[in-house]
């Protein structure tokens, strides 16, 4: 649990018979006390409202982002859950245990849903109708980020089918009557899904938060948008039509949201057109989706590039040595690519490893902190995913509660505290100095 600065302690006031002197003396070590407290940790933590008030807006500067002028590496984590479990009174406290134990690691940025389409607690129930109940559900865990001091990368479609997805959209318009085809790639092509996934858009940008008043749109605690969560056309491997329906959207959005960043949501495979579809994708399958990755980046409304890393998913029969060779070879044409053809951050935005996982984040970690020092692209990676205890029917291979593997944990608390030795602490990281002290002391 992380103490809040805020809390004020309140002391109750004796009068020993008529007398003010012991009320006076009460009152006056009242204040010294409030006093020292606020001069001695002031520089660590920092009054909600306080908070508030000096939020400030992520921004970009060439491949790095910054944070009030100053650059700004993330190490962050996954937690797709955060909406669906705020709905109901009873999960809703995972939200707040999750962003906290974030929050204690140093990290300062989550990636989550912001879609839930046409299932069970769907926040669009049908094309352009929302369910309140979910929807104040997520102005929750904006809120209760916040308050935590993390930001949220929020995705607003799948690709793939959990949640709805793209293949939700298609069926509705099936059932409408306007569908032009039964594929799920139409949803790329159709206009008349075009026009749902843009009335979707609308109303999540311009949605004005019921707990805080403020416009998601004007929010600085979303660091990000992110159109689709690994976006593949396999009906077009020529990319035409992604290429096409990412411009369209991501200028939408732009129309409607200057503030705020925003990203594709790629895996990072390049396309059959690309020199590196041979030298650095994992197989040949992977030419053969319709994304490429320096392609769909370099669309100017898009202002970071996003890679996921999945090599045992990628591979077959290879070994754990050779996974973590793909890794680094995988992460560094990224960055790469940002510097050289881009001019855009790289930020990796999903990784998971079945087996050997302190070597593998150890990997990712190293990379990340050796670009940040040379102040290259490599602008910060998200692990994919950290759960609180209890929610085992929500995991995959790839999950994880951090604090319950002590040597991952310190891996990332050790992540946490090099990059803020290059940046510099932030305002968010309340903890940030009592972390890295004891992170030595038990070094």
């Amino acid at each position: 649990m992380i103490l809040r600065s805020s809390r004020l302690y309140k002391k109750k006031m004796v009068v020993a018979g008529n007398g003010l002197f012991y009320p006076i003396i009460g009152f006056a070590s009242c204040l010294a006390f409030l006093y020292m407290s606020f001069h001695s940790f002031g520089d660590l933590r920092s009054d909600f409202r306080e908070e508030e008030h000096q939020l400030a807006f992520v921004k970009r500067n060439g491949t790095q982002f910054t944070l009030e002028g100053k650059p700004f590496y993330i190490n962050g984590w996954n937690s797709y859950w955060l909406m669906y479990h705020a709905v109901d009174q009873y999960s809703r406290p995972r939200v707040r245990e999750m962003l906290q134990a974030g929050a204690k690691m140093g990290l300062t940025l989550c990636r989550t849903w912001a879609f839930n389409d046409g299932e069970y607690n769907a926040l669009q129930v049908s094309p352009g109708q929302f369910d309140e109940r979910v929807f104040k559900a997520l102005d929750h865990v904006i809120v209760e980020a916040r308050q935590q001091g993390v930001r949220l990368l929020l995705c607003l479609v799948n690709n793939l089918q959990n949640y709805g997805g793209k293949s939700q959209y298609v069926r509705w318009a099936w059932q409408e009557g306007v569908g032009l085809s039964s594929s799920n790639d139409s949803f790329f092509f159709d206009p008349s899904i075009r026009n749902y996934f843009k009335s979707y858009i609308k109303t999540i940008l311009t949605r004005k938060n019921t707990l805080n008043g403020i416009e998601y749109r004007d929010d600085p605690t979303i660091f990000a948008w992110e159109l689709i969560n690994e976006p593949r056309c396999s009906t077009d491997a020529s990319g035409d039509t992604l290429q096409d329906w990412i411009e369209e959207m991501s200028e939408f959005v732009k129309v409607i949201d200057k503030k705020h960043l925003l990203t594709v949501g790629l895996e990072g495979f390049y396309g059959p057109k690309n020199p590196k579809a041979l030298t650095v994708n994992p197989e040949q399958w992977a030419s053969r989706l319709g994304s490429d990755f320096t392609r769909n980046s370099k669309i100017p409304s898009i202002d970071f590039a996003s890679v996921h890393i999945y090599p045992d998913h990628w591979f077959h029969d290879l070994e754990v040595e050779d996974h973590l060779k793909f890794v680094t070879k995988w992460m560094l044409s990224h960055i790469e690519d940002g510097e050289k053809e881009l001019n855009k951050p790289v930020m990796f935005t999903e990784f998971g490893l079945a087996d050997q996982l302190d070597r593998f984040y150890k990997t990712i970690f190293d990379v990340i902190y050796k670009s940040a020092k040379k102040h290259q692209a490599g602008a910060g990676a998200l692990a994919w995913q950290f759960l609180v205890a209890g929610m085992d029917k929500y995991n995959d291979e790839f999950g994880i509660v951090p604090w319950e593997r002590p040597s991952t944990y310190k891996l990332i608390i050790e992540q946490t505290c090099r990059l803020a030795k290059i940046q510099g602490p932030i305002l968010e990281q309340r903890n940030l100095k009592e972390l890295c002290l004891q992170k030595q002391r038990n070094a």
